[in-house]
Parts: C-alpha cells; sequence; structure tokens
C-alpha cells in the first residue's frame, strides 16, 4: 500500500471524468485521427491494451496498470462518444446498464438473498441471473465470447459448467481423466495419426486446464510465469554463449545444458569499485 497516496474525493473523482468526456468530444470533432476513427478500426487497438494491461498485473507494476487502465478507460468513452454521434447510446446509457446489471446479479448485497460468505454460490447464482436476463433462452456456454484466446476459453467454458453442478464430485478424480487423456493421445502417437494425434492432444490440455481450475490456479497466469522464466534462462544461455565467443547452433545440447542450469540460479556480478 502507498502510505503516501491521497484518496480524491467523489467530487474531484466526477470532474475529472466530466473533463475526459469533454476532451473526448473535442478529439472527434477536431483531430484527423480521432474524428474518423470506427468501432472497427479501433476493436484491435482495444484488444492490445488488454493486454499491455494484462502485463502490467502480472508485473505488479501499479504505475504501469494506472496508466493502462487509463488506456482502456479512452476507449470505453472513445466507443460512447461514437455511440452518442449515431443516436444509439452514449456513457450514461453505458454506465446505467452496468450499474442496474450489478444490482441485479447481487441479490445477496442489494436484495434478500443470502449466500453465507460462499463464494461458491455467488458464482452460481451469477450463472442463473445470467442465464434469466436473456429470458432463460440463452445457453449455459452461449456467454463464453468465440474470439477469446483458446487456454482462457477452456477455463472459462469449464467454470460455466461447473456453475451449473457438471464437475467432478472430488477433484482428486481429475487425474484419473488426465491419465486417460494422456494414455490416448500416446496410442495416437503409435498410430501416426496427425489428426487424431491433435485431437487427442487438446484433450490433453483441456483435462489439465480442468485440473488447474479445480486447485484453484488461473491457468493462463501460470503459463505466463513459465513462460517469463523459460525467456529469461533462454536470454542468459545466450548472453554467457556470445560471452564466450561462441555460437548456440554450433554447441551441443550437453553444452547448452551445463549453462542452462547455471541459468536457474545465475551467480550475482559483482560491481567493480570505482579506482579513480
Amino acid at each position: 500500500m502507498n502510505k503516501t497516496y491521497k484518496p480524491h474525493t467523489k467530487k474531484e473523482k466526477l470532474a475529472e471524468f466530466e473533463r475526459l468526456l469533454d476532451i473526448m468530444k473535442r478529439l472527434r470533432a477536431e483531430c484527423p485521427w480521432d474524428s474518423v476513427q470506427t468501432f472497427e478500426s479501433i476493436r484491435s487497438n482495444t484488444v492490445e491494451e488488454t493486454y499491455e494491461l494484462s502485463d502490467a498485473i502480472l508485473a505488479k507494476d501499479m504505475q504501469e496498470i494506472k496508466k493502462e487502465l487509463g488506456d482502456l478507460l479512452l476507449h470505453i468513452v472513445f466507443y460512447s462518444e461514437m455511440g452518442s454521434e449515431t443516436d444509439d447510446f452514449d456513457i450514461y446509457d453505458v454506465c446505467k446498464a452496468i450499474n442496474e446489471k450489478l444490482i441485479f446479479r447481487h441479490p445477496h448485497i442489494f436484495g434478500n438473498v443470502d449466500v453465507n460468505g460462499d463464494t461458491t454460490k455467488v458464482l452460481e447464482n451469477w450463472e442463473n441471473l445470467k442465464l434469466k436476463e436473456k429470458g432463460g433462452n440463452k445457453t449455459v456456454l452461449g456467454g463464453v465470447p468465440a474470439s477469446l484466446p483458446t487456454l482462457i476459453k477452456a477455463y472459462r467454458i469449464q467454470e460455466k459448467a461447473a456453475s451449473v453442478g457438471f464437475d467432478w464430485e472430488y477433484r482428486e478424480q481429475v487425474w484419473d481423466k488426465a491419465k486417460e487423456e494422456i494414455a490416448e493421445f500416446q496410442a495416437e502417437i503409435n498410430q501416426q495419426d496427425s489428426d487424431k494425434m491433435e485431437a487427442e492432444f487438446g484433450d490433453v490440455l483441456f483435462s489439465m486446464v480442468n485440473a488447474a481450475r479445480l486447485y484453484g490456479i488461473n491457468p493462463d497466469t501460470a503459463l505466463e510465469r513459465t513462460n517469463k522464466k523459460f525467456i529469461q534462462r533462454f536470454n542468459y544461455l545466450e548472453a554467457e554463449t556470445i560471452a564466450q565467443g561462441r555460437n548456440l547452433k554450433e554447441m551441443t545440447l550437453a553444452e547448452m545444458d551445463e549453462i542452462w542450469e547455471k541459468a536457474k540460479n545465475p551467480p550475482k556480478r559483482r560491481l567493480k569499485r570505482n579506482q579513480s
């Protein structure tokens, strides 16, 4: 916690948000670039900003998180301003919609539903209320965006299925399923059927995502930690190789492994004292 930070009043927050709305309106009217943008043209930028926020969160960099949240807020205001220009909606409608959704989906806060502090019940109610919002015509998995990255999509699919009771009775049971999927994948490897190998490997990954969910692990975050660890160690391997005047392509795997083991616990470099 930043003990030197001074929280702002509600009046100050609203004033700064109003300033952002005024800036956006002027940009749409006067800026050659901003004035010609459409929902489609900035969609990919919104996706990129979301990933940049994700990177900042994983890095636990609060200053970067603040900046990236600002970038995302800009996009929300941008879309809302464009919506107002076609008389479809404006920022008021956006705020009203989310306010009403939050109140409706939190009857344990704004209503008389008792969940006894059970987060599982909260999530179950959330999913059931989502279905009611669509008049019961929406399927359980219908709310999973088709464009989600596959690892996150698998996690959300399993979360939603579990919310209606389609889940293991005991989480330890997932390991039998995982072993079964691995065995089926190995069988297809022996048959060298590339299409079936791909299908079975997908089942292996899906079962491991399920295991992660059951043990309270976010698989996307876990894999990104491993990605960063691999990058750090491989960069060390590359740097040490260059320092030795060697080329990775000309080294044996055993030689690379020797440096790789050092990368797991790299020696601290001593700072040279100023001799002047």
